[in-house]
């Protein structure tokens, strides 16, 4: 494998996903793949258990790619996710096998606001940098 087959299956696992094509989502999956939720303890064993999540998963979620970091076996990408005025930002580390995407651990943080008490050394994120 290269760094930018690696790029490619994490992109198009994105781009699967923003499509809400399943059925490509589970193509890029090894047999063995496992996802991991480290944030709600949950371990997810499988494409069929993991797609059935994201096939049930409320709202009709467009994702935005921000960043991807690849090698020739792992990456990292930022998301942005967003359904009817919902967004939420997503930090996913992927391990390949065979060419296909066999371990992601997940992690979906929520904004929170900035304490006071830092202000003078911080500026504002707009919306859009978010």
């Amino acid at each position: 494998m290269s760094e930018q087959h690696t790029r490619h299956i994490v992109e198009a696992l994105w781009h699967a996903f923003d499509q809400l094509d399943f059925d490509a989502v589970g193509s890029l999956l090894h047999d063995d793949f496992v996802c991991e939720w480290p944030q709600s303890r949950e371990r997810i064993r499988g494409r069929e258990n993991f797609i059935a999540i994201n096939k049930h998963y409320p709202g009709e979620w467009r994702i935005s790619i921000q960043r991807v970091i690849a090698t020739d076996t792992d990456a990292v990408t930022e998301i942005i996710a967003s359904s009817g005025g919902e967004t939420a930002r997503a930090i996913s580390f992927f391990t390949l096998r065979d060419g296909l995407i066999v371990h992601i651990r997940e992690f979906w943080p929520d904004p929170f606001p900035a304490p006071e008490w830092r202000a003078q050394w911080v500026e504002s994120m707009e919306n859009g940098d978010y």
